[in-house]
């Protein structure tokens, strides 16, 4: 294997997902992206990607080159800018809770940047979490450990949970004095059937019978909502303690939780994958 342009090619494509999309990206056809594609198999002597419901998702085998690739790039990328020193680079899918990426990370990215300029970072916030075991995400914060032996789990940090709500709501319909008393409040919360995760079922640990009547699938919909005055729910510590336009419902209610660091063992060790993970829990080391 001699020639970087298939390596560049293959990397579009691994970052990209779809063949189509890699092509746009680098202004070929497809037809030249496919023939390339084929001749780097032929030359590592093992398919490099796997194709997943019209996603090109990358093999053990595509998956081992990834990183020697991205290593060659970051010292291209390091010769054409004058760098001696290379440096960490590639590409990270980060599967993350929307809250945690909105609050907690998102404000602390300039500080990742700048340590890391060649590294390139895909915060995921989609509904649920995508799966490194499927090479769907290079690194998910979960909200359990998963028991898959292909990964590798890391207790990333703990946090709370508790009722907030906003000044004016309980001006007007009054502070319950018990979890029983919030039955005769407009709650909010999600939307059951959309629940990924059985860690996001707060109500019923409150207490039996508590049902929201103001639902949404986003912990920042709800928190606008909260925020609003239409009723009381349930946020984190992170997201609600510090917004002025909130306070405290039944103090001595709190929900305890966890993020989990998942990564493939395959990939774990990778020198961008490991950046992250560091930036991730020096992000979170004052969560609590």
């Amino acid at each position: 294997m001699q020639n970087w342009d298939d390596l560049r090619i293959f990397l579009a494509v691994a970052h990209a997902g779809r063949v189509a999309a890699a092509a746009r990206a680098l202004g070929i056809d497809t037809t030249t992206v496919g023939r390339r594609l084929q001749r780097l198999e032929a030359a590592i002597g093992q398919p490099l990607f796997e194709s997943v419901a019209g996603e090109r998702r990358l093999s053990d085998a595509g998956q081992k080159l990834l990183d020697h690739a991205e290593t060659v790039h970051a010292a291209i990328l390091a010769a054409s800018e004058g760098e001696h020193s290379g440096g960490v680079a590639g590409h990270v899918r980060l599967s993350v809770a929307e809250g945690l990426a909105t609050n907690v990370l998102a404000p602390r990215l300039d500080d990742f940047t700048a340590a890391n300029p060649l590294i390139r970072l895909d915060l995921i916030t989609a509904s649920g979490f995508l799966d490194p075991s499927k090479r769907e995400a290079d690194i998910a914060v979960m909200l359990a450990r998963p028991r898959n032996r292909q990964l590798i789990a890391t207790r990333l940090t703990d946090y709370r949970l508790r009722l907030y709500a906003a000044p004016a709501h309980l001006a007007q319909h009054g502070t319950p004095a018990t979890a029983q008393a919030l039955k005769q409040h407009v709650l909010i919360g999600y939307v059951p059937e959309h629940i990924h995760a059985p860690e996001l079922d707060y109500l019923s640990e409150v207490h039996d019978g508590l049902v929201a009547r103001l639902r949404s699938t986003s912990i920042n919909v709800q928190h606008a909502m909260v925020r609003s005055g239409a009723g009381i729910g349930i946020l984190p510590d992170f997201v609600a303690a510090k917004d002025p336009g909130l306070v405290p419902v039944l103090p001595e209610v709190m929900l305890a939780r966890a993020f989990w660091l998942v990564t493939h063992a395959d990939g774990h060790n990778a020198p961008r994958v490991q950046a992250v993970t560091r930036w991730l829990r020096d992000a979170t080391a004052a969560i609590i």
